[in-house]
């Protein structure tokens, strides 16, 4: 077992270092900050650890400590909420470290008191360029071990970015999400590659018979949905037991999408975004027939991540609500949800310019945000 140090960014040397990425709220003597939000709802918020670079996933065990990736090292760390203790997990393979890549997401298996199993999905480079393959294995002792692989996206990258990659896990499934660059973009569309897609296996990866294009001529079987540009976020609505995502525009055009079997998203046929450079996406359109329309999108681009719908008690006014990390307007993303419709949008902590990676209720019911740049933060009633 290999203990992290537990270097603390609190320290002035150290903050120095951080405040190279992002505006700290901490000082370098205190560990909590109190603020109300815009609505007047009064928070606190805690620091649980810190020194993670890119806390790309997060997961609760049972036992209530947390998983979590830090992407680009490739690092496996578990974190003891109430000593914020760091403990590295062996037994992970190795990771590209160039781009967009490395360790991307984890989930505990549902039944992980029982089979202590795991899910998690990383990208690699090798002598065919760079892909992305999800493994299952077993943590215990703070290892990795029987790891085995149950998908593997074809066909392999030039470059290493829009990886996309989170998990979720419904009803025995797995859903998978991967991105498309600009130069492959028009594969999004292409039922025979896994780029810009969202795809759904059985647990151990093998391919369910009910998949919507198992019997299309050239479709590959473990397609779930196609055209969507990066998703960098994915839920389960817990109210409806539907699969939720979002999207990566490219200047604009961020989407919330609600995920059904064989839809096509769009991209990039059509976006509420233009291209980098100004110009059209494609022929300038918003919608075309055959494709799905966002519930909710964003002009200027947020660079939406992690999501969350709260379902705890210790914030009753959120019930209901879905949360999703701003990367690029350094917010956490607060949507009030009513009939599948986004009916309000909150804002939250934009005075303190953090790259919200990650975000997920924790089983004490508060909101945990994993932050670019080193730390996991807890966020509480006051």
């Amino acid at each position: 077992m290999e203990r992290i140090p537990r270097k603390s960014s609190l320290s002035c040397i150290s903050f120095i270092t951080v405040l190279t990425f992002l505006p700290l709220i901490f000082s370098c003597e205190k560990k909590t900050e109190l603020v109300e939000t815009g609505e007047g709802v009064k928070l606190k918020i805690e620091l649980v650890a810190d020194n993670i670079s890119i806390p790309s996933g997060m997961a609760f065990l049972p036992n209530g400590k947390l998983l979590v990736t830090d992407r680009p090292k490739g690092e496996l760390i578990i974190i003891d909420l109430k000593t914020g203790d760091k403990t590295a997990v062996s037994g992970v393979p190795p990771v590209t470290t160039q781009g967009d890549g490395g360790l991307h997401d984890i989930l505990p298996h549902p039944d992980f008191e029982q089979n202590n199993r795991v899910f998690f999905v990383y990208s690699f480079k090798d002598e065919n360029g760079f892909s992305l393959t999800v493994e299952t294995a077993t943590l215990k002792d703070n290892s990795l071990t029987q790891r085995k692989k149950i998908f593997a996206a074809r066909p392999f990258y030039k470059v290493a970015n829009f990886f996309g990659s989170k998990l979720a896990l419904m009803d025995g499934y797995l859903f998978i999400t991967t991105g498309v660059n600009k130069r492959m973009q028009d594969s999004a569309q292409l039922l025979n590659n896994h780029l810009g897609k969202i795809m759904r296996i059985r647990e151990d990866g093998s391919i369910p018979d009910d998949n919507p294009f198992v019997n299309v001529p050239g479709a590959l079987p473990d397609i779930w949905c196609y055209g969507t540009r990066n998703s960098q976020g994915m839920t389960i609505n817990p109210y409806t037991n539907e699969l939720w995502a979002n999207e990566h525009g490219p200047k604009g055009g961020d989407e919330v999408n609600i995920i059904k079997a064989g839809k096509n998203y769009g991209w990039p046929i059509i976006s509420y975004g233009l291209e980098y450079d100004g110009t059209p996406v494609g022929q300038g359109l918003r919608e075309k027939e055959g494709m799905e329309q966002p519930i909710y999108h964003y002009t200027p681009s947020i660079a939406p991540s992690g999501m969350e719908f709260y379902t705890g008690d210790a914030f009753p006014m959120w019930k209901g609500n879905l949360f999703i990390g701003g990367m690029v307007l350094t917010h956490l993303n607060r949507l009030v949800i009513k009939d599948d419709k986004v009916v309000h949008e909150e804002r939250l902590f934009q005075d303190k310019k953090w790259r919200v990676r990650s975000v997920r209720q924790g089983p004490d019911d508060f909101l945990y945000i994993g932050v670019d740049g080193g730390m996991i933060l807890r966020i509480r009633p006051e």
